[in-house]
């Protein structure tokens, strides 16, 4: 079994893969202590003084064997720990540590001077492995001395990084990385002259000349000195305009022969793949050339007379592929199906949340309101080079919120209309594109069946291209057809297409395209027609193999291979991710032959497939989320049905994220056909996803959506559930009078029901809302009634929540104990339960109950440990809160650097999250803390 013991970041390990339980953090720090020095003998004595510090409690060795011994067990593999002359080892490979793995690339980077292309993969990798603070989760003296040696090891890695990235011609790309960095460490000469070079490469010499004397001001008044030979020189030749400074390619030139600058650690590559056999349209491809050098960074590709089919997307994926080097940020890319037959055109929130994961923001992080989501993608983007593909735009408000504020980026957009209003308001270039020539649709069905082929019946050919019209989309699909019959003569099929009576094509450009469809749908045998048909009318925008079989009936390998079997016929096509989309005009003429072809019980059993397919997996990855959540009674799935199985959380949020936009379609699909209770437990069961990622308009949405099937349910169970979560989700936005007006509406149905268990849990949002509204009085109020009647019902899963609601509440209005025995006892429920959410909720809890009594080594333990649980859980929001606990007990302590470093963190999780209230609150403390002296 292979072992991975991490220290950069959370204290770590994973035995073949899987993560495992490390214990408590002293348990942690013992791992840590022997990590180190791995391979080498630490004595006991040491070992206790690294974990305890100078002064350990009588019973520290005993306590120090019981975790070696514990660690034995959860380690094994690869890794083991022995017992050597008075002392203990971490017997295992120098790489299975990886600190170790970071000093061994450092120092293979050291030797490879010379050869900086060598030396910055290397210490990019180095750089690489870091996976946060060093130790984090680690409360000692020891610890803390070691963090701090650590990071100056990473630092001195970064700074040899930037050196070797400057050499290699970059700067621009690198003002925002050393900006921070420059302010991070004010008086370091080395990082004020990467920051000064990289600032005159991006044309921003004012800039540079500024800040050479602000940092020369503090030196001189902070230390009593002038900036060394090297910065001063350095200085000199900005102020000079030396051009030797300078990166030999021009900024977005269309030619350039120096290697390509290194993306940034978060670096997006969306584009889907380049097409293939791209030919012609070298004037729109020359005009877009242009744009490389222009001030106006938006062009616009729109089709003459408004034209689907005409290849849009087609010139604008090539182009990009053919410039995305010149874009070394990464490429962004989202279609905005605006002239999808069966769905709203994407809002631009929607666009801009899959653009921000894109670029690595963590959930938790992601602001709440649309608007704060904008801003934070616009500063992210700000000064990076990046490329930005807004496909199938429906209008200039749909693609206006897309735009980074700055020039820095590309952005390329196509649509059926001019948007004139993006050209009038925004400057944008305009690209109009025309069905292809003669030649060009000639050249392209060469490129297709080959030039022998072509060749050989060329009047066939000349056929062909008039009955497509010029259209790429229709030479497609009938190149794919010929290929799929190379015995047959293009002259049969050219006879056969214009046996079908196809309609003139002067007039509308698009108009060839269903007899083309149709041409190419008689083809298919039954099998495929059908799964054509059918696909045609699965909810969302792609779908995968498993909900492909679902909706078809047919078995997962034989759907696999119909889907290819569409895709070779140019009827679909997959992206990276194996997903399968088709043409909004190919969407919409399947759809119209499924509903000509099929009878109709046959397509409503297909659609009754793939609406419970996605429930029934939805609950699967629902109660692996959240375990303790309202369980959700669904009925069986239809005939013919099968949903995943779902081992475990992790397999659960990667669904739903891959299935995210086609659930939200689902919904709409159950509406359609009538089944109502389908549409609330849609809402149900994708609840714990949507509040873990952040999804929370999302989340609204759905319960909006809920209210109408609610009215429609004889069940009154229904409708209260039903208002309480469409208030708690109205709660989680800030929209505190809809909230209120839902859950009192729930309220006052739950106690006509007569139902303890619905009335309790409305009585728990009810506690969260007024908590979410701060008035902790009337929170205890709704929290002590949720806990009686869960007391009255046995429940005791969700009586564990409910107790620790109610320790909270009476804590923060100072009855301590009453609020240590609430949340004591809300402890061992959650314990029990295995619910390690409810777990580092109560802890949190604890901690704060432990350091209002003044019993700071307590608290620091209770927070350490649900921080460390909330980091499992991917929890950021509660991860934030005991974040700015911990720092409480920490300063109380004598320990005003580690206060500081978790307060900093709350600070900026809390701002991330629009929860600027709290961040407020920990910025006045770090401002406070700030007049206490360092540590030594």
């Amino acid at each position: 079994m292979a072992v991975e013991i991490g220290l950069l970041g959370e204290v770590a390990a994973r035995v073949d893969g899987r993560a495992v339980d490390l214990g408590p953090a002293r348990q942690r720090c013992v791992l840590a202590a022997l990590a180190v020095d791995v391979d080498q003998v630490v004595s006991a004595d040491r070992l206790v003084e690294r974990v305890w510090g100078v002064d350990p409690p009588r019973r520290a060795q005993a306590t120090l064997s019981s975790y070696v011994s514990r660690l034995r067990q959860v380690l094994g593999g690869t890794a083991s720990l022995v017992r050597r002359s008075g002392g203990y080892a971490l017997v295992a490979e120098r790489t299975a540590v990886d600190l170790h793995r970071f000093r061994d690339l450092r120092s293979r980077a050291m030797t490879a001077a010379g050869d900086d292309a060598r030396a910055h993969e290397l210490l990019a990798a180095a750089a690489g492995v870091w996976r946060g603070e060093a130790l984090t989760g680690l409360g000692s003296a020891w610890a803390a001395a070691e963090r701090d040696r650590l990071h100056q090891e990473r630092f001195v890695v970064e700074c040899d990084l930037t050196d070797v990235r400057l050499r290699l011609g970059q700067g621009e790309q690198l003002v925002a990385e050393l900006s921070l960095r420059a302010a991070e460490h004010p008086l370091d000469e080395r990082v004020a002259g990467q920051y000064l070079l990289a600032l005159y490469r991006g044309r921003r010499a004012a800039d540079a000349l500024e800040h050479y004397q602000r940092f020369r001001v503090r030196l001189v008044s902070e230390l009593g000195a002038d900036p060394g030979p090297a910065l001063r020189e350095l200085h000199r030749r900005i102020l000079n305009a030396d051009p030797a400074l300078l990166p030999a390619p021009p900024r977005y030139a269309p030619t350039a022969a120096s290697p390509a600058p290194v993306p940034p650690a978060v670096t997006p590559r969306q584009l889907p793949a380049a097409p293939t056999s791209f030919v012609g349209r070298h004037d729109e491809l020359a005009a877009l050339d242009e744009n490389l050098d222009r001030s106006s960074r938006t062009v616009v590709i729109s089709a003459i007379a408004g034209s689907g089919g005409i290849g849009k997307t087609w010139l604008a994926l090539h182009w990009a592929h053919r410039y995305a080097s010149r874009f070394p940020d990464g490429q962004l890319f989202v279609d905005l199906r605006g002239f999808s037959p069966d769905r709203r055109p994407m809002d631009p929130s929607v666009a801009i949340r899959g653009f921000l994961d894109a670029l690595g923001v963590e959930p938790g992080r992601v602001p709440v309101a649309p608007h704060a989501q904008g801003a934070l993608f616009r500063s992210l983007v700000a000064d990076r080079r990046l490329l930005v593909v807004l496909d199938n735009a429906v209008d200039t408000a749909q693609v206006a919120p897309l735009l980074p504020g700055t020039d820095s980026c590309l952005v390329l957009v196509t649509s059926r209309n001019q948007l004139s209003g993006l050209i009038s308001g925004h400057g944008a270039e305009h690209v109009a594109l025309d069905v292809l020539g003669d030649d060009e649709a000639r050249r392209l069905l060469a490129a297709r069946l080959g030039p022998a082929r072509t060749a050989a019946e060329a009047g066939a050919v000349d056929e062909l291209v008039r009955l497509c019209g010029g259209l790429p989309l229709a030479l497609s699909v009938i190149a794919a057809r010929a290929r799929m019959k190379p015995d047959v003569p293009l002259g049969a099929l050219a006879a056969e297409l214009r046996d079908l009576g196809l309609r003139a094509l002067d007039d509308d450009p698009t108009a060839g395209i269903t007899t083309v469809l149709s041409w190419s749908h008689r083809a298919l045998t039954a099998e495929q027609a059908t799964a054509f048909g059918l696909l045609g009318l699965a909810p969302g925008p792609d779908v995968d193999q498993h909900a492909a079989a679902n909706l078809t009936g047919l078995e997962p390998c034989r759907a696999s291979a119909v889907l290819r079997d569409l895709e070779q016929a140019s009827l679909v096509t997959r992206d990276a991710r194996g997903r399968y989309r088709m043409h909004d005009l190919v969407r919409r003429y399947a759809a119209e032959t499924a509903r000509r072809g099929l009878d109709p019980a046959d397509l409503d059993a297909a659609l009754h497939r793939v609406v419970d397919f996605y429930l029934h997996t939805a609950h699967t990855g629902h109660r692996a989320l959240d375990p303790a959540a309202t369980p959700v009674d669904v009925a069986p799935p239809a005939p013919g049905c099968h949903p995943l199985p779902l081992a475990d959380d992790l397999a659960a949020v990667a669904w739903f994220d891959a299935e995210h936009g086609c659930l939200l379609a689902v919904q709409d699909t159950a509406a359609a056909l009538g089944r109502w209770t389908v549409v609330w437990q849609l809402a149900m069961v994708t609840t714990s996803f949507h509040v873990r990622r952040g999804h929370l308009h999302d989340n609204l949405r759905l319960w909006r959506g809920a209210l109408a099937a609610a009215d429609r349910d004889p069940d009154p169970a229904t409708r209260v559930l039903v208002h309480r979560n469409v208030g708690f989700a109205h709660a989680k936005v800030h929209r505190h009078e809809e909230a209120m007006h839902h859950l009192d509406r729930a309220v006052a149905l739950a106690g006509a029901t007569g139902d303890g268990f619905l009335l309790a849990h409305t009585h728990i949002a009810l506690a969260w809302a007024w908590e979410l509204h701060d008035d902790v009085p009337r929170a205890l109020e709704h929290s002590l009634k949720a806990l009686d009647v869960l007391r009255a019902g046995d429940n005791r899963a969700r009586e564990a929540v409910a107790l620790n609601m109610v320790g909270w509440y009476y804590a923060l209005l100072d009855v301590p104990d009453r609020a240590s025995e609430h949340c004591r006892a809300a402890l061992a429920l959650h314990r029990a339960h295995g619910d390690r959410n409810g777990v580092a909720a109560t802890l949190d809890s604890l901690g704060y109950i432990a350091r209002s009594a003044g019993r700071h080594e307590q608290a620091l333990e209770c927070y350490q440990e649900a921080l460390g649980l909330f980091r499992e859980l991917d929890h950021t929001y509660g991860a934030a809160e005991a974040l700015e606990g911990i720092g409480h007990p920490l300063a109380a302590l004598g320990r005003p650097d580690e206060a500081r470093a978790a307060w900093a963190e709350a600070a900026e999780l809390f701002r991330s999250q629009r929860r600027d209230v709290l961040a407020a609150r920990v910025e006045s403390r770090l401002a406070r803390l700030d007049h206490l002296p360092q540590q030594a």
